[in-house]
């Protein structure tokens, strides 16, 4: 199956099994927003925005073969638990009508000078295994979760710490599919080495990482899909990455519905089975 996804004047085509999602949670304030700038822009910005939930998709031409992520950058503040749920389902498709054939890459913000927001990613992280599990089940689809859990803030001095350094690695010990970090979004400390990790549990090219591509802008469109794309200026770079500026997010419409389809298919399973008894 291919995706077309508009970027300008230009038409990509992405297979969809090369189409995957990004989910960022944690709690306010502490630094989501600043690594998703980092990982699409390389900037880091002072002033502080609250978000309520940010969408963002980025292509790429790598040796050739086109792919695409989606990342959702969530907000701290769900003004209902199940609006923090419904980020996590649905990052099972990427447009209405569409499921993904691969499955999530996560990442859990929390800030080393805040306990509570360490909390908030242990809390976290049992909700995501329960939610993807639930939906294995329901599925029968086996799948793996890859994610990192940042401690971000490193930068600030010691006596501000507040989460040792082995609590943060004692939630990913058991878990191969699952990595710790302390990085500074600010400082742009281990942020490059995080994503690295990330992609590769997730068996994602290495070459999304922000370091390992070449940046290109939205003029070069056109000719970015095709297998011969290269730039003059760069040599024997193979792997290139360009930001969707016209990027939207399915509705909370349709992610409703996508969820009621998925429990209405299992109403009727029960009732078939059911029937079947008496």
């Amino acid at each position: 199956m291919m995706k077309t996804m508009s970027s300008g004047n230009c038409t990509l085509n992405v297979p969809a099994k090369n189409s995957y999602r990004m989910v960022v949670l944690g709690a306010s304030r502490v630094g989501k927003s600043s690594i998703v700038s980092r990982f699409l822009n390389g900037r880091f910005e002072d002033q502080y925005t609250p978000t309520i939930e940010d969408f963002h998709r980025k292509v790429y031409n790598i040796r050739g073969d086109m792919y695409q992520l989606d990342i959702l950058d969530t907000s701290g503040n769900h003004p209902f638990p199940a609006m923090r749920r419904l980020s996590i389902l649905t990052g099972e498709k990427v447009e209405e009508g569409l499921q993904m054939e691969n499955g999530d890459v996560f990442i859990l913000v929390f800030s080393l000078d805040n306990r509570e927001s360490f909390d908030e990613v242990k809390r976290l992280q049992k909700q995501i295994l329960e939610v993807k599990s639930c939906l294995k089940n329901k599925t029968k689809e086996s799948a793996d979760l890859p994610m990192v859990i940042c401690g971000n803030k490193n930068d600030h001095s010691e006596i501000f710490r507040k989460v040792r350094s082995d609590e943060g690695e004692n939630l990913v010990s058991s878990d191969e599919n699952c990595a710790y970090f302390e990085v500074s979004a600010k400082k742009n400390t281990n942020v490059d080495e995080m994503f690295y990790v990330l992609f590769s549990m997730a068996k994602l090219p290495h070459e999304m990482s922000p370091a390992l591509h070449r940046k290109i802008s939205i003029q070069y469109g056109d000719t970015f899909q095709q297998k011969s794309f290269r730039m003059r200026r760069v040599k024997e770079m193979d792997a290139y990455g360009m930001i969707s500026p016209f990027a939207r997010r399915p509705s909370v419409n349709s992610d409703l519905k996508y969820i009621k389809s998925k429990v209405l298919r299992e109403g009727q399973s029960r009732e078939r089975e059911k029937c079947t008894i008496q």
